[in-house]
């Protein structure tokens, strides 16, 4: 039961911490651009999942599954990869068109 409370807490800290990255790309694009695309970026989530595996540590595979899910389903909504210029600028294309 308390492995199941703390994989909760981090499933709802994971998606609660990925909009704090929206707020860096209004207050400085750059900034906000280098943050959001790291833990965007499929390589890294992939990379915290197998050293989960490797060190046989549950949460880091569980924070690596959801990281990777995350991206995943930005992907799939259009949301790419930012680039400086602003928040609407992604390597898929600009978002709302």
């Amino acid at each position: 039961m308390q492995s199941l409370k703390l994989s909760m807490v981090v499933v709802f800290g994971l998606n609660f911490s990925t909009g704090f990255f929206y707020a860096w790309l209004y207050l400085n694009t750059k900034i906000g651009a280098y943050s959001y695309n790291l833990f965007h970026h499929k390589g890294l989530s992939v990379l915290l999942y197998l050293a989960g595996c490797y060190l046989k540590i549950e949460l880091l595979q569980l924070v690596g599954v959801i990281l990777f899910s995350h991206a995943a389903m930005d992907r799939i909504f259009g949301y790419g990869l930012k680039y400086e210029k602003g928040f609407k600028y992604t390597h898929l294309g600009e978002v709302g068109k």
